[in-house]
């Protein structure tokens, strides 16, 4: 089975909320909450990717030395098995703003179940809801 590497997320506020994006329609999940990120492209760190993912989605600038990593999720789905590092950040640069279509929400760590997610973020949620 095919191993994808996708790099998440939790950017926090200073009110303590997480922002989650919706996938938009057109794409695989969509309807879905997830935490922002994307593939690890090849000879990129799970860092970098981040990196670029935040500048092209939400039009925000972060430094790795701002990631930290938090945990991460593996799940199999039925075409490949993702494994995806989440990160925390707390710093960056710029208002977090969609550009490629999606939703954006800022949620309380204690609402991030009423958000419908996919399969594999959903285990990520009691960790991130402990650590805040």
């Amino acid at each position: 089975m095919k191993i994808i590497l996708v790099s998440a997320v939790a950017l926090i506020d200073p009110d303590g909320r997480v922002l989650l994006a919706q996938r938009p329609e057109g794409k695989s999940l969509a309807g879905l909450w997830e935490f922002p990120g994307g593939k690890v492209e090849p000879g990129e760190t799970p860092e970098a990717a981040l990196i670029r993912e935040l500048k092209e989605e939400l039009d925000i600038d972060t430094w790795s030395s701002c990631l930290a990593p938090l945990t991460f999720a593996s799940h199999s789905y039925p075409d490949f098995h993702l494994l995806m590092p989440l990160f925390a950040c707390r710093r960056w640069q710029g208002t977090a703003r969609p550009t490629e279509g999606q939703t954006l929400a800022w949620v309380k760590p204690s609402a991030l179940r009423d958000y419908p997610m996919p399969p594999a973020d959903l285990p990520l949620i009691p960790i991130l809801r402990d650590w805040l």
